[in-house]
């Protein structure tokens, strides 16, 4: 079992709200988690047909059974019941950290928080392992298995895990909230995602490929995003007086899964496809923002590309500050890492904080302005 860095946030939270939900994507180790934090709570999921059932029919009677509380997996399978626990907390208002609720759909479940449980739950996001979380493993290794507890606690097959994956939560899930006439194109946009990962989210392009509506592939992208597949990054905009894109970015929430849909099956094949530098950014700027999420903050990540082709892969706003980080999936540095750091400090000016290059090398040093890390120490941007 993992110790997990946002344990000690799930219990601050517990502390000072009667309810907390914890979202992320299936397999995340969101029940585990939550489990080990609260072993004397009673555990029920509403992926068991049968309590899905009681709690449809007879939501009162169902939530009886929990006097002291329960921690609830799955919750947005039945929005509604949140209305109920609603009243519950409000006739035991010194009670804290009633009921825990766990949730993999974002929309469905920030539609129902926001009606019944406003400013009565913490809400924490889990994603996958981070790196603080799973050490001692390559570059490679981390991009290729992708960070999924299962497949390190129990050394599965990742590609098997990945396959399963798709078929089992993706697919089904996608089919439970929209409805998809025809499956085998929804596959081919997922593999079309993945080969643009870390490049810009062209929707035209996308709707051309795949052969269906530009409202249809703006659906589809919602729902990977409600269900934490993929994540869009959006660019930094300021009166810099340049022309600056405004596509956003699109990443997946585990390289694993993007490789993956690549079709990449070997780590040999991995070292040698023109994608790895794209996956490596990917994984640097989702470790970013696990960090921030472990601990309960908002992550607030962009990225900056003129119509010059100045770029700077992730920015991070620290305040009114600007935290500036290149990412390289190479083991030696080279001067031109620096070329997009340097231009956009020239511009923010003032806003500018820090620069960073993260790359893959063992050297870590300052060079003038900036400091160069090794992404095993990306800890350190947030220092």
């Amino acid at each position: 079992m993992f110790k997990r860095d946002i344990e000690d946030e799930i219990m601050e939270m517990a502390k000072s709200y009667p309810i907390v939900t914890l979202l992320g994507p299936r397999q995340s180790g969101k029940t585990t988690v939550l489990k080990m934090l609260f072993p004397n709570k009673p555990y029920v999921s509403m992926e068991n047909p049968d309590e899905r059932l009681l709690a449809e029919q007879d939501p009162r009677r169902f939530l009886d059974r929990f006097q002291t509380g329960a921690v609830i997996d799955e919750v947005q399978r039945v929005p509604f019941l949140l209305s109920y626990l609603q009243d519950i907390v409000d006739r035991r208002p010194k009670e804290k950290g009633l009921f825990i609720l766990t949730g993999s759909h974002q929309l469905s479940l920030h539609e129902a928080i926001s009606q019944s449980l406003a400013g009565r739950t913490a809400l924490l996001t889990l994603f996958p392992l981070s790196l603080h979380e799973l050490k001692g493993f390559s570059v490679n290794d981390y991009l290729f298995h992708g960070m999924y507890p299962r497949i390190h606690a129990e050394q599965i097959d990742s590609t098997k895990f990945y396959r399963d994956y798709i078929a089992n939560y993706v697919e089904r899930d996608v089919r439970q909230m929209i409805n998809v006439k025809d499956l085998i194109l929804f596959q081919k946009f997922l593999k079309l995602c993945a080969g643009r990962v870390g490049q810009l989210l062209n929707i035209q392009s996308l709707t051309n490929e795949v052969g269906v509506s530009h409202t249809t592939i703006n659906n589809w992208l919602s729902i990977l995003e409600a269900s934490f597949i993929i994540f869009r990054l959006p660019p930094y905009f300021d009166n810099f007086g340049k022309r600056l894109i405004k596509m956003p970015k699109i990443y997946f929430t585990d390289t694993g899964l993007a490789r993956y849909l690549l079709d990449i099956l070997t780590i040999e094949q991995l070292e040698r496809d023109p994608l790895r530098g794209n996956l490596f950014e990917n994984f640097v700027i989702m470790e970013c923002i696990k960090h921030q999420l472990n601990r309960g903050i908002e992550p607030r990540f962009y990225f900056y590309r003129d119509s010059n082709q100045n770029e700077v892969d992730c920015l991070y706003r620290k305040g009114s500050k600007i935290v500036a980080i290149e990412v390289k999936s190479a083991q030696t540095f080279s001067s031109h890492f620096l070329l997009g750091l340097s231009h956009f400090q020239k511009i923010a000016k003032e806003k500018f904080d820090k620069g960073f290059v993260v790359y893959t090398g063992s050297q870590e040093q300052d060079i003038g302005e900036y400091t160069l890390i090794n992404f095993l120490n990306i800890a350190h941007v947030f220092e």
